[in-house]
């Protein structure tokens, strides 16, 4: 290892960030200054890629959690060789540029994951290191080796301070992920003070008590970080690593280094004079011709090993072939395009509540689509989301489909994004409807990053009974609504539920909440199958058309649909609309939203157990919502819908 070289990279780094900053006056200095040396030996030595092919299955994958920081994987990813040119890097926080704020997988080639909100990465690395280590049981061979890379994190005091982190950082403990590495910037600051303010956890104590190897170092000391490093890759005991760097924030920058003011861009503006004590040029976005030609030569030699292994994978794929198969179908993402009438039509006796039907439903699915994975937040009894035969997921059996994420709703949802950001395997987690927003900020970077993850959410609604109105969702349906880029689908009967799992299944740029039932609901038998896994698909659909001329149209979703029928029925001018998906109905064309809602029908009423809010652009000004603006009841699920006016009489009257 040359230290010369990556010393003087270590500089030219920190002059990276400071321009790039003081260019801009935004962005954040102190990690991109403080890990200068981490960064130099993971994308010289450290890392196994080919920047020539960012998706290189076997590479090793970098995520920064503490994505304020984003000048760090910029420069680096620059100076090693990715397609990122040092113009983009001077474009850096500009519009349309490949140097956004935060590090966005799908604008920057080379950045693994969609990070900023704290402790996010860290979840995303351990999701990443589960698929790798899944993917290593299920494709490696005796003769053939084709998955052993690792999974490296950068996180700082604001991400592991996150809850988020917390839970993941026990999962990944408890199910031995040691092909997952953790780098802490130990720099003693958080934002508005120095750590102590905030922390007094022996951090090495508390990685170990959750089953890591746990180290402490030098950040700076290059020799100390690649030990570390090496260290970290080769040791095997079923722990993963943490390697406890101490850093000074800000460093290079001698007005605000190692304090508060150093995490921002306040130090940009000593730009010129911190140039200076770099040792670099008054030339701007300077990098050398040693440093190039370093990182050129690196570039080529990882190549080589990405040629080696090319190597290993033509042998594998020549003594595999339905090996092979099936893992370039889970590259590709292949869904059978046909999965809608594939999957085993209900009978039309079949009674049982939409989770019940989901539990059937995602059984047949995994049977023919070998990628899905599904999870539970301790909650399988309840949910329904149980693949059987399929194994658990555990330390001792990775091929395993059902993965036990515990009672760590926000690292669940962390954990599937990073198994969708790896490509190879299709998530999906489960827990109570109304614990969704322990997952939020999760379900929205899916949706940011057109992630295909699929949740269950199950106890959709005040129906949940005698647990009360801590446990009875009513406005959280309509809350994931407004997240852009979720589809919410909210099935009445089985054959939606159906047609939900092949819409969720079938979509590939974005993910999917599917929200089901406790209580039963009646099996729609007089609608076509076809009619309603289609029409769910659709978004909305007619569910029974009027008789003779068009008088009204009751709009429903979900559990309500029984209700709706129930009170159109003798009523020749009636209508009833199901409406499992606003946003899948929205994207139809003008000439379905016609045929489904005709404007000149303008006396309708919508029903949902929830809060009325989204409806009013479904029923319009002279329309009416039935639905519960308040919290719910302790009380039989019977009774509260009635107390709460969700009933066949409540639309009677509003249709009177």
């Amino acid at each position: 290892m040359n230290t010369d070289v990556l010393q003087k990279a270590a500089a030219e780094a920190r002059g990276l960030a400071i321009d790039a900053v003081h260019a801009c006056s935004s962005g954040h200095l102190g990690l991109p200054l403080g890990c200068a040396e981490i960064g130099s030996v993971l994308f010289s030595e450290s890392l196994n890629f080919n920047p020539a092919a960012p998706k290189w299955l076997n590479r090793d994958r970098f995520i920064l959690s503490a994505g304020h920081g984003s000048m760090f994987i910029y420069s680096w990813l620059h100076l090693a060789g990715y397609d990122l040119s040092l113009e983009e890097l001077k474009n850096f926080r500009k519009l349309h540029s490949k140097t956004p704020g935060h590090p966005e997988n799908f604008e920057t080639v080379g950045v693994e994951a969609t990070t900023g909100p704290l402790g996010q990465g860290v979840g995303n690395a351990v999701g990443y290191a589960l698929s790798a280590k899944r993917a290593a049981a299920k494709f490696n061979t005796a003769d053939h080796t084709i998955f052993d890379n690792h999974v490296v994190a950068l996180a700082g005091d604001g991400c592991l301070q996150e809850g988020v982190a917390q839970e993941a950082i026990a999962f990944a403990g408890h199910n031995e992920l040691d092909n997952l590495i953790l780098i802490y910037d130990s720099n003693d600051v958080t934002l508005d003070a120095m750590a102590k303010v905030t922390r007094g956890w022996d951090t090495e104590a508390y990685f170990k008590s959750l089953n890591w190897n746990a180290s402490t170092i030098d950040g700076h000391d290059l020799s100390a970080v690649a030990a570390a490093l090496e260290t970290a890759k080769n040791t095997k005991n079923g722990k993963p690593t943490v390697i406890i760097a101490k850093t000074e924030i800000g460093r290079g920058i001698p007005e605000v280094a190692g304090t508060a003011k150093g995490h921002g861009e306040g130090g940009a503006n000593f730009a010129e004079s911190a140039r200076a004590g770099l040792g670099l040029p008054a030339e701007t976005f300077y990098v050398s011709d040693e440093v190039k030609a370093h990182f050129a030569a690196k570039a080529e030699e990882k190549k080589a090993a990405f040629d080696a292994w090319q190597a290993t994978y033509d042998a594998w794929t020549a003594a595999n072939p339905e090996l092979a198969k099936e893992l370039q179908d889970c590259v590709s993402g292949a869904i059978p395009s046909d999965l809608r009438d594939t999957i085993p039509a209900f009978g039309d006796d079949y009674a049982d509540a939409t989770r019940g039907a989901g539990g059937v439903v995602i059984n047949e699915v995994s049977k023919l689509v070998p990628s899905l994975l599904t999870g539970s937040a301790d909650l399988y009894g309840s949910t329904k989301n149980y693949i059987k035969d399929a194994g658990d997921y555990s330390a001792e059996t990775p091929e395993g489909k059902n993965i036990w994420f515990g009672i760590r709703e926000h690292a669940m949802g962390a954990i599937c994004n990073g198994i969708a950001y790896d490509g190879l395997f299709r998530a999906s987690g489960a827990t109570f409807l109304v614990f969704a927003d322990y997952l939020r900020p999760s379900i929205r970077l899916a949706g940011l990053a057109k992630l295909p993850v699929i949740y269950i959410f199950t106890h959709d609604s005040v129906g949940v009974g005698e647990d009360g109105p801590t446990h009875q969702p009513v406005e959280t349906v309509s809350g994931l609504r407004v997240i852009p880029n979720l589809d919410v689908i909210r099935p009445g009967d089985p054959e939606e539920v159906a047609g939900a799992r092949a819409s969720a299944m079938l979509r590939t740029d974005g993910p999917t909440a599917l929200i089901l039932s406790r209580q039963k609901v009646v099996t729609q038998k007089q609608i076509d199958v076809t009619a309603r896994r289609e029409g769910t698909s659709r978004g909305a659909y007619i569910a029974k058309k009027e008789e003779g001329a068009l008088e009204a149209i009751v709009i429903a979703t979900g559990s309500e649909l029984q209700h709706a029928i129930k009170a159109a029925d003798g009523k020749p001018g009636v209508r009833v609309v199901s409406m499992p998906c606003m946003e899948r109905f929205d994207r139809q064309g003008c000439d379905y939203k016609e045929e489904i809602l005709p404007k000149a029908c303008t006396k309708r009423i919508a029903i949902e157990a929830g809060v009325s809010g989204l409806w009013h652009k479904y029923v319009g000004c002279e329309g009416e919502i039935i639905a519960i603006d308040r919290f719910g009841i302790s009380a039989p699920g019977d009774t509260v819908f009635s107390e709460l006016g969700i009933t066949v009489e409540a639309i009677e009257k509003a249709l009177a």
